[in-house]
């Protein structure tokens, strides 16, 4: 591979070409990287999870097919996120012929436009400077809401119209975001929503790579990769995506929502990354982050939220922020180190739900958003208590509330108070729990606080709210 590739340092087309670097397209560039990675077994989509014998193999395919890529799936299954790290498969740096007036960054051996050809033919090798073009700087991405013809194929410049540069002459022309995307990545957000016009310009792209303004076709050779999103409810709705457009697109990857809850957790901590360190730290229980996955994946199911929008990753992650918040407040409040997020602080996630989900309106009956998002807590909570009781036995779990004892839980009651109710712990708890809610009283309320709510979702409890508290007694 070496022969393909050049040094940022060689300055003018004669040290180029003495170099050993030789033209290639975006998408043969792409490919020959990929196989590289492939052969030295890197990994080709880092911090990319649970679509590891889906997702990837249908784009490692089409990368190697050399195909414009269509990535259809529902909001927050990581379609923008994997389109941006398509650029890891370009050349660190590529080298373009370093002249102001040129309209794109022209390859040195095979420039496009009218002056390119020029100076290649005219001028001495080395007399035509090469810049660097970064491969972070070689994608471009455009939602489709309000594009407009122009600001992705181009328009005829009034300007130079007035110079006396013809209509039909590719000087006249002031180039959309594609074009000036010549030899890199360019990626399309949610492809329905364009409007016809853009469509058929970008057909005629995808065809022919050629740009036609106004009428007059200019001739480009345009060297680019084309990458698209959408939704299925929408991209499979007659007449929103022109049948042309959709047979150049060479390769449709579908997304989906992760398989396994443990998944979905790991997606978590990894975006959350070090956000629960710091001067007042979080250290949140793994039930915890079971049953935040757990919402999320009740308000996939339920029949009250129209599945037909999705609900995102950024939905699991917002309403973990919000927990994390409420714990830290806790802490702050009560001098606990480290703060323990709580069921009770789930009660803010209203703030972090709301506008996320959308609504069935046949489904939901008239439902509020905050009637459907409680639904949806209290059978998360339901699911993952079970589990426990399956693994380690209600009986031992629920020991401790059986002699009649009340128990008031809220955010902001600092721990000493659960501890001061449940001041023995059974010895069954930190096998379960997988925290130590014996020696810290922090991860003893929060276990508390989670018994107490699976005991009320299996009807074991009661439970009563007054003054913005909650009362759980047997």
């Amino acid at each position: 591979m070496s022969v393909l590739m050049a040094s940022p340092q060689v300055t003018n087309l004669r040290e180029l070409r003495q170099s050993g670097w030789r033209s290639r397209t975006v998408k043969r560039e792409m490919r020959d990287n990929l196989l590289r990675l492939m052969a030295t077994e890197e990994p080709l989509f880092p911090g990319i999870i649970g679509y590891e014998d889906t997702v990837v193999p249908e784009i490692v395919l089409a990368i190697l097919a050399e195909h414009d890529i269509l990535f259809l799936g529902e909001k927050g299954q990581a379609k923008s996120r994997i389109m941006r790290l398509l650029t890891r498969f370009l050349d660190e740096w590529t080298p373009y012929i370093d002249h102001p007036e040129l309209p794109v960054h022209e390859d040195p051996e095979k420039p496009i436009s009218r002056l390119g050809r020029e100076l290649v033919a005219k001028l001495d090798p080395e007399d035509i400077k090469i810049g660097w073009w970064h491969r972070s700087d070689r994608y471009a991405e455009r939602l489709s809401p309000g594009t407009k013809f122009a600001d992705i194929i181009g328009e005829i410049d009034p300007a130079k119209l007035t110079g006396g540069v013809s209509m039909g002459a590719e000087e006249a022309l002031s180039f959309g975001l594609i074009p000036r995307m010549h030899r890199g990545i360019f990626a399309m957000n949610e492809l329905p929503e364009l409007d016809d016009l853009v469509q058929v310009g970008l057909f005629n792209i995808l065809e022919e790579r050629d740009v036609q303004i106004r009428g007059y076709p200019i001739r480009f050779d345009l060297d680019i990769s084309i990458l698209f999103s959408a939704n299925p409810s929408t991209y499979n709705r007659s007449g929103k995506v022109i049948p042309q457009l959709k047979d150049r697109i060479g390769t449709l990857v579908q997304t989906h929502y992760p398989a396994e809850r443990d998944q979905g957790i790991e997606i978590l901590k990894q975006e959350v990354g070090g956000d629960l360190g710091g001067d007042f730290p979080v250290v949140v229980p793994y039930f915890m982050y079971q049953i935040i996955e757990e919402i999320t994946n009740q308000a996939r199911k339920s029949k009250y939220v129209d599945q037909a929008s999705g609900v995102s990753a950024r939905f699991s992650l917002a309403n973990f922020r919000t927990l994390v918040a409420s714990a830290r407040r806790r802490g702050v409040v009560h001098g606990e180190k480290p703060a323990v997020p709580r069921i009770s602080d789930l009660g803010h996630l209203h703030s972090s739900s709301l506008g996320k989900l959308e609504l069935d309106l046949m489904g939901s009956h008239q439902m509020s958003e905050r009637q459907v998002l409680d639904s949806v807590v209290a059978q998360a909570i339901s699911v993952v208590f079970a589990e426990y009781v399956e693994e380690h036995g209600l009986a031992e779990i629920a020991e401790i509330f059986r002699k009649g004892i009340r128990v008031e839980v809220g955010d902001l009651l600092p721990s000493r108070v659960y501890a001061e109710r449940l001041k023995r712990v059974p010895a069954a708890w930190d096998k379960a729990f997988e925290v130590n809610a014996s020696e810290d009283e922090a991860v003893r309320a929060s276990c508390v606080e989670f018994v107490l709510a699976g005991l009320y979702s299996l009807d074991k409890i009661s439970r009563a709210e007054r003054h913005g508290k909650i009362e759980y007694e047997s």
